[in-house]
C-alpha cells in the first residue's frame, strides 16, 4: 500500500525528535471559532476539489514551492478521485502548528492536547521554516473503497486568513473490507496463540490503517507499534532470503506481504529460481512453495484468501505466477518436497 509524500521541500517523518521551545499545537477543541472555521473551509474546499479530481483548483490552492512541482499531487488525485467522488467527507482532526517564533528552519516537535491523555498526539516535523500550520485529518467514507486525506496547510500569506496546501498524504482506510481496529484485534488473537506470522501481517496493516501520517504520533499508535515488534517472527525473509528446498533445489524467498485483490486479501510471496521452461512444472514448483508456507504457519490459511507466489529469476523477473485460494491449495507435500 503506496503513499504520495509531497511536502516542504525537506520534510520526512522521524521516529525520534527532541522538544523545541517557541512553537505550540491548539487541538480542535481549544480552537477559536473564528480559527476552527478558517481551517474548515480550507480543508473542505480542497477535499471538495479533490473528490471532484479539479486538481487544476487544487494547485490554485497550493503554496508555490509545492505547485511549482505538482505532478505527483495531480497524479494521486486522479488515482483516487473515481472512488471518492459519491462519498461522505468529514473534517475528522484539525491542529493549529505554530512555529511562528522559530529563527530558522529546524526539526520542530508539537505536542497537541493533555500530557498523558490517551488523546496526546505528537507531530514532528524536520526542517520547519518558521510559520503557522495546520495538519488536517479528512474522511472520505461511505463508499466501497473509503480513502483517509491528510492535508498539511500553510498560513499563506503569513498573517493573513488564507490557508494553503503545502502537504499531501492519502491512505485507504480499509484492507478487503476491514478497518483497522479489526486486524488489530485480530493480530492480538493470533499473537495470544503464538501464531507470529499471522499477527505481524496483520499487526503491520493495522498499522498501515490507523496511522493517517508517518510524523504523527500518540499513546495508541505507540503501543501498537511495540506488539507489532513483539510478534516479529524470526524466519521472515529480510536481509537474507527464506530458504525452501524442493526437488534437490533451493529456493530463495525475497518478500512475503498483503495483498488487496477485488476486496479479497491474499498473501504474496516472492521467489528465486532458475526458470523452468515447462509449465506443469513451473505449477508444481510454485504450489509446493505454497503447501510448504502453510505446513510451517498454518494460521495463514485462516487469515487470508489465498496465496499469490511469483517466481523470478536475475534474467527473467516474475517468469511464472500463480494465485490460489487456500481451499484448493493442496495439504499433502510434493513428492521429493523438504520443508
Amino acid at each position: 500500500m503506496r503513499r504520495l509524500l509531497i511536502l516542504l521541500a525537506g520534510l520526512m517523518p522521524v521516529a525520534i525528535a527532541l522538544p523545541v521551545f517557541g512553537v505550540n499545537c491548539t487541538t480542535q477543541a481549544q480552537m477559536s471559532e473564528a480559527q476552527r472555521t478558517a481551517l474548515e473551509q480550507a480543508a473542505r474546499m480542497l477535499a471538495a476539489n479533490i473528490q471532484s479530481g479539479n486538481t487544476n483548483a487544487v494547485r490554485e490552492q497550493t503554496i508555490a514551492a509545492v505547485a511549482s512541482q505538482f505532478g505527483g499531487i495531480a497524479n494521486t488525485i486522479q488515482s483516487i478521485d473515481a472512488s471518492i467522488q459519491k462519498a461522505a467527507i468529514t473534517i475528522d482532526h484539525l491542529y493549529l502548528l505554530d512555529a511562528s517564533d522559530l529563527k530558522a528552519a529546524e526539526e520542530t516537535q508539537f505536542f497537541c492536547g493533555i500530557a498523558g491523555s490517551p488523546l496526546t498526539v505528537e507531530i514532528t516535523i524536520p526542517n520547519l521554516p518558521p510559520g503557522k500550520y495546520a495538519l488536517a485529518l479528512v474522511h472520505a467514507t461511505g463508499v466501497q473503497n473509503p480513502q483517509q486525506l491528510s492535508l498539511v496547510l500553510s498560513n499563506d500569506p503569513a498573517g493573513s486568513a488564507s490557508w494553503k496546501l503545502a502537504g499531501f498524504f492519502t491512505k485507504p482506510m480499509t484492507v478487503a473490507g476491514h478497518d483497522g481496529l479489526w486486524f488489530w484485534s485480530g493480530a492480538r488473537a493470533m499473537a495470544a496463540k503464538k501464531e507470529n506470522w499471522g499477527a505481524w501481517f496483520y499487526y503491520q496493516t493495522a498499522q498501515q490503517l490507523l496511522e493517517p501520517v508517518d510524523f504523527l504520533s500518540s499513546p495508541n499508535l505507540q503501543k501498537l507499534q511495540r506488539e507489532t515488534e513483539q510478534s516479529r517472527p524470526d524466519s521472515l525473509p529480510g536481509v537474507e532470503p527464506m530458504k525452501i528446498t524442493y526437488n534437490g533445489q533451493v529456493l530463495n524467498v525475497t518478500d512475503v506481504h498483503i495483498g488487496d485483490f477485488a476486496g479479497k486479501m491474499d498473501l504474496i510471496v516472492e521467489y528465486q529460481a532458475a526458470p523452468i521452461a515447462d509449465p506443469v512444472q513451473a505449477r508444481a514448483e510454485v504450489t509446493a512453495v505454497m503447501r510448504t508456507l502453510l505446513q510451517q504457519h498454518p494460521e495463514l490459511k485462516d487469515a487470508f484468501h489465498g496465496l499469490w507466489v511469483h517466481a523470478s529469476a536475475p534474467n527473467r523477473p516474475n517468469w511464472f505466477a500463480l494465485e490460489l485460494p487456500m481451499d484448493q491449495i493442496q495439504p499433502s507435500p510434493a513428492p521429493g518436497q523438504q520443508s
